[in-house]
């Protein structure tokens, strides 16, 4: 296992490396969505999910209307292979709203004053996308000017990259290479797979042809794709994704490596290999021959750049299996970090690993946030990093230096036999959590001493204390406990489904998170058996599977234990690192407030009684209000106006469905649009 000396070289490393990189002057640009744009799902670049149209304010918020819904296959006029998952954003450029919808991932254009359907483009079938786990979780495209010329570039379940014309929605002439399958056209499109695997040992050693319909054998690993690619100074850089985590029990996968194309013409430009090799940085850090043969550590997650700097900012996820990692001992870099790639060449210029041998399942699921903030009187070019952990880990986007310290704390150590985790974990000093991290004394509700020592009481018998990286139990241990409390659960703290948004003009970060626990139980890996998976050799334990029952209540006849809200949104001045406030996540439902108005224990007692919902919102920044989607005690869905000053609610319009993942806004002949994600398709509003 790697030392603490050790990791501190890498990480001194990385910053030297950093420093004499970047001895240049850089001229910032205005970060945002600018002038009625959203290019990206994030917004811009930056991924600060902020825009500076303000025809929507406070006055006029509750004037807002349905303009028009979109829903799947009923308005798309096309087979979209399914239910449409409410987790893609739509782009908007040159007069057009862009997506992808459905299972087979189909790219449709929308009039943005109708939601119309204009045209719409889908892949062809193979079994590579028969397979894929993620094929309906399509979170959007991406548009960048080639030369005057408007393109959308989106990646698909079968791991394939097109360049489409935006006005027509054709494969774009000249750009790619011809894929050998059948109905793919001759041009516009790159088998990303091909790329991907060569040089890679477990297919070389095969010493078989490659079939571009069925790509590799699932016996060495599947790669597939769910966020799309960013396009930044003429290269375009791919992630991916693998199959989830949590339903795996063999050890042989793929490794995520990055990918760059030139966006003009498709070529192969580089890649960074997330599994170091021999001889690479961060090959010590694997410390048997797990790189040979295991991998996924890809980066699902939507990227962010700085194009002035030249810099592509990369979150990974953790490597092969969430919960068990014996097989593979030491750090496991790449796997759960921060790597800044330079954008031309894809040398690594700094990284940071946010956890070490990750069996958590906290892999980083949300792009960073770019902004510049002022701290102690000095410009920082900053780079914020939400965490299912409920940290923000906050960065010089040039160096990779913390803005403030982060430092390294001894965690709990695993009784499961044959894992050895790190002896300590990075704990940033600023800002404070954001959510409840593990389960201590601090966080029992404390109306009263009474009540206090009541929950302590049945927080001991229920054995519901617990660290953070408190480790996986497993089945015949030693104490004859049942499942670990991991909190944050796998869904943390913050998750894909509650992107975080900021303020590029006053630097102040909106968290949106839940502070819900994931039991971790392990069995012997020939006990369990998830249904189509990867991988041949059998692992020695894997996460067991268990029915409703996850453990002793954590409540005092349906009065909480713990300290709420459940789901809130916090607001962080990242000038200072400083909390500025922390609201409720939605109003909790009324059958749940009555219930702690007159439950007996807090009878005479000024308790809290909206905890909010679980779950996460979804945010959107603009000049005057922070917009946030949630539900009302009755039930009802709303989007919700926000003082970015105070958390104040403002304003509040009901939606006809919940939305989801993300808030996008336009302007389009005049007028100021804005989209929410809802299950099966799109609502958008506007003022009449």
């Amino acid at each position: 296992m790697i030392g603490t000396d050790q990791r501190a070289r890498l990480i001194e490393l990385g910053r030297i490396a950093a420093v004499l990189a970047f001895a240049v002057v850089v001229v910032a640009k205005p970060l945002g969505a600018q002038s009625g744009s959203w290019t990206s799902i994030n917004g811009d670049d930056s991924s600060t999910r902020s825009s500076t149209l303000d025809q929507i304010t406070p006055s006029n918020f509750e004037n807002l209307r349905v303009a028009w819904e979109w829903q799947g296959e009923e308005d798309a006029g096309i087979d979209l292979g399914g239910d449409v998952n409410a987790r893609s954003l739509p782009v908007y450029a040159e007069g057009k709203l862009i997506t992808t919808s459905g299972p087979k991932r189909t790219v449709v254009a929308l009039d943005p004053a109708t939601g119309q359907t204009l045209w719409s483009f889908q892949e062809p079938e193979t079994p590579r996308w028969e397979y894929s786990m993620r094929s309906n979780h399509g979170k959007g495209v991406e548009y960048a000017q080639i030369d005057g010329r408007g393109v959308v570039f989106i990646t698909t379940p079968g791991f394939f990259l097109h360049a489409l014309d935006i006005n027509t929605g054709e494969p774009l002439p000249g750009w790619g290479e011809p894929v050998p399958i059948e109905g793919f056209s001759e041009t516009g499109s790159v088998d990303m797979l091909a790329d991907l695997i060569d040089g890679w040992d477990p297919w070389e050693n095969l010493d078989q042809s490659y079939n571009p319909s069925e790509g590799i054998p699932l016996e060495i690993g599947y790669i597939t794709t769910s966020s799309p690619p960013i396009v930044v100074n003429d290269v375009v850089i791919v992630g991916n994704s693998a199959e989830q985590g949590y339903n795996q029990t063999r050890q042989e996968m793929i490794p995520g490596d990055i990918l760059a194309y030139s966006a003009r013409t498709g070529e192969f430009l580089w890649k960074f290999h997330v599994l170091p090799r021999p001889g690479e940085l961060g090959h010590d850090t694997w410390e048997n021959d797990a790189w040979e043969w295991t991998g996924d550590i890809s980066s699902w997650a939507p990227l962010s750049a700085d194009a002035e700097r030249g810099i592509v900012y990369i979150p990974t996820n953790g490597a092969t299996m969430d919960y068990y990692g014996g097989f593979r001992p030491g750090d496991n870099l790449f796997s759960s970090s921060l790597i800044a790639l330079d954008i031309q060449t894809g040398e690594r210029i700094w990284h940071y690993q946010l956890v070490h041998h990750d069996i958590w399942n906290y892999d980083t699921p949300v792009a960073p946030i770019l902004m510049d903030v002022t701290v102690d009187g000095e410009q920082v070019p900053g780079l914020f990093q939400a965490s299912k952990q409920a940290f923000v880990y906050a960065f010089n986007r040039e160096t990779g230096e913390p803005i403030w310290p982060i430092v390294e704390r001894p965690v709990p150590q695993s009784q499961v036999p044959g894992e050895q985790l790190a002896e300590t974990q990075p704990f940033p000093t600023r800002p404070l959590p954001y959510d409840l991290q593990g389960r201590t004394e601090e966080h029992l509700i404390d109306y009263t001493p009474e009540l206090q020592e009541m929950a302590r009481e049945r927080a001991i018998e229920g054995g519901h204390f617990a660290p953070l990286y408190n480790p996986p139990r497993h089945a015949g241990n030693e104490e004859n406990l049942g499942p670990a409390p991991l909190c944050p659960g796998s869904t943390g703290g913050v998750n894909i489904t509650g992107p975080p948004a900021a303020d590029p003009t006053s630097g102040v970060m909106f968290i949106t998170s839940h502070s819900g626990c994931t039991g971790a139980w392990l069995v012997s890996g020939n006990e369990v058996d998830f249904e189509g998976q990867t991988g041949s050799t059998v692992v020695d334990f894997a996460r067991g599977q268990f029915g409703e029952e996850n453990g002793p209540p954590d409540d005092l006849d349906g009065l909480p234990i713990w300290k709420g809200p459940v789901g809130r949104i916090t607001a962080i001045d990242m000038n200072t690192g400083e909390h500025l406030w922390a609201i409720p996540h939605g109003d909790a439902p009324q059958e749940e407030q009555e219930m702690l108005q007159n439950h007996s224990l807090l009878q005479g007692i000024d308790a809290p009684t909206n905890r909010g919902r679980s779950g996460h919102a979804a945010l959107l920044v603009t000049p005057t209000i922070l917009m946030a989607t949630g539900q009302t005690a009755d039930d009802t869905s709303h989007l919700f106006a926000i003082d970015k000053a105070t958390g104040e609610r403002l304003a509040q319009v009901a939606t006809p469905s919940l939305g989801r993942y993300g808030i996008m806004t336009y302007m389009h002949e005049d007028k100021q649009y804005v989209v929410l994600p809802v299950q099966g398709g799109y609502t958008a509003l506007a003022l009449p």
